[in-house]
C-alpha cells in the first residue's frame, strides 16, 4: 500500500512539473506583443536615362535593426494608389530674383496628374503662411505663387517652419511630400556657423525625426537668401548641408549648384518628377518594443542597377 502511494505521489509530482513548464511558456507566448504594420514610401532609382525595370515584392529586402521583417505589401504608386499630397514651401527670406524661377515652378505644378494635390506656403517667423491649401486645381495653386518678402521674420528658421507644417498636415492615405525652396540658413541659430566647419543644426535633426515619424519625404532646392548672411561661406555652407542632410535622411532629393542660384530650376524639377513617377508603397510587419520610437531601417534589392531611397528610420508603436 505504501508503495502504491509513493507511485501516486511521484506521478502527481511529474504531472505538476510538466504543467509548470507548459503554462509559463503559453503565458509568455500570450504576452508576446503582436506584430504591427509599418508603411513607408520608397523611390526606385536607376543611373542615367536607363529604363526602370519591373521590381516585384520578392526583389525587396528590408532590415529593421537586426531583424528581417516580413513584407506584407509592395505596390507601385500608380493608378488607384497614385495619390500624392505635395506641398511647395518657399522661404520668405529668399532674394526676390527667385521670381525668375516661377515659370518653371508653374509649369511643374500644372504638369502634375489629377491624383496630386498641391499646397503652397511661405516660411516666416518659424511658421508657415499658407497661401493655397491642398488642391487638385493646379492652375489655382500655380497662381498662388508670390515673390518672397526677403525677410525671415523675428525668429526665422526653415526647420521650425517645416515642423509646423508637418504638425498641421491633414489626415489621409496619400503619399506626403514637401519641396523646400530655401538657403537653409537658420536665422534663429545662425551663430552656429560663426566658427569654421560644419555644425549639425539641432532643429534640422528634429525636423528629420518628425518627418520620419509622420511618414513625410522632404526634397530641397537651394536658393540664396536676400540677407548678407548668405555671403558668409560657413553660414551658407552650413545651411546648404543642413537641408541636404534633411532630404537624405527622409528619402528625398536635394538640388544645388554650389552656393549660387541656378540659371533654371527646370533640370531640378524634371529630376524631381522622375522621382515622383518611380515610387512604391511598402508595408511590413514590425516587432513593437516596450516604448514607441524610431527604428533604423535599410532597404536594398538584387535587381541590377536599382537603388532605393527612403527614410533612414520608421516609427514603430509600442506593444500593448
Amino acid at each position: 500500500m505504501k508503495i502504491e502511494r509513493m507511485k501516486l505521489l511521484y506521478s502527481l509530482l511529474t504531472v505538476a512539473g510538466m504543467l509548470a513548464t507548459i503554462f509559463p511558456a503559453h503565458t509568455e507566448e500570450a504576452a508576446a506583443p503582436a506584430a504591427v504594420s509599418v508603411s513607408m514610401t520608397v523611390t526606385a532609382n536607376v543611373a542615367g536615362n536607363k529604363r526602370m525595370p519591373d521590381i516585384n515584392q520578392n526583389d525587396v529586402l528590408v532590415k529593421l535593426g537586426k531583424e528581417s521583417p516580413h513584407i506584407t505589401n509592395w505596390v507601385a504608386a500608380r493608378g488607384d494608389r497614385a495619390g500624392l499630397d505635395l506641398f511647395i514651401l518657399i522661404d520668405d527670406s529668399l532674394d526676390a530674383r527667385i521670381g525668375l524661377q516661377f515659370d518653371d515652378l508653374r509649369e511643374f505644378i500644372n504638369a502634375q496628374p489629377p491624383t496630386t494635390s498641391i499646397g503652397i506656403g511661405y516660411m516666416r517667423n518659424a511658421t508657415v503662411q499658407v497661401v493655397q491649401d491642398f488642391t487638385t486645381n493646379h492652375a489655382l495653386a500655380a497662381n498662388a505663387l508670390r515673390l518672397p518678402t526677403g525677410l525671415p521674420g523675428a525668429y526665422g528658421s526653415p526647420y521650425l517652419s517645416v515642423i509646423d507644417l508637418m504638425k498641421h498636415w491633414p489626415q489621409g492615405d496619400n503619399r506626403r511630400e514637401v519641396v523646400m525652396v530655401t538657403d537653409g540658413i537658420d536665422h534663429a541659430r545662425r551663430h552656429l556657423g560663426w566658427h569654421r566647419g560644419f555644425t549639425t543644426n539641432p532643429d534640422a535633426e528634429t525636423a528629420s525625426a518628425v518627418a520620419q515619424k509622420t511618414g513625410k519625404m522632404i526634397h530641397a532646392i537651394y536658393a540664396p537668401g536676400a540677407s548678407r548672411f548668405h555671403r558668409n561661406y560657413w553660414i551658407a555652407m552650413n545651411g546648404q548641408m543642413s537641408i541636404a542632410r534633411l532630404s537624405d535622411t527622409t528619402g528625398g532629393e536635394s538640388f544645388y549648384l554650389g552656393l549660387h542660384s541656378p540659371v533654371s530650376f527646370k533640370p531640378y524639377l524634371d529630376s524631381l518628377q522622375q522621382t515622383l513617377d518611380n515610387q512604391y508603397l511598402l508595408s511590413f510587419s514590425a516587432k513593437p518594443g516596450k516604448k514607441a520610437g524610431l527604428q533604423h531601417v535599410t532597404l536594398r534589392t538584387e535587381v541590377a542597377g536599382v537603388e532605393f531611397s527612403a527614410h533612414d528610420a520608421v516609427w514603430v508603436p509600442a506593444g500593448e
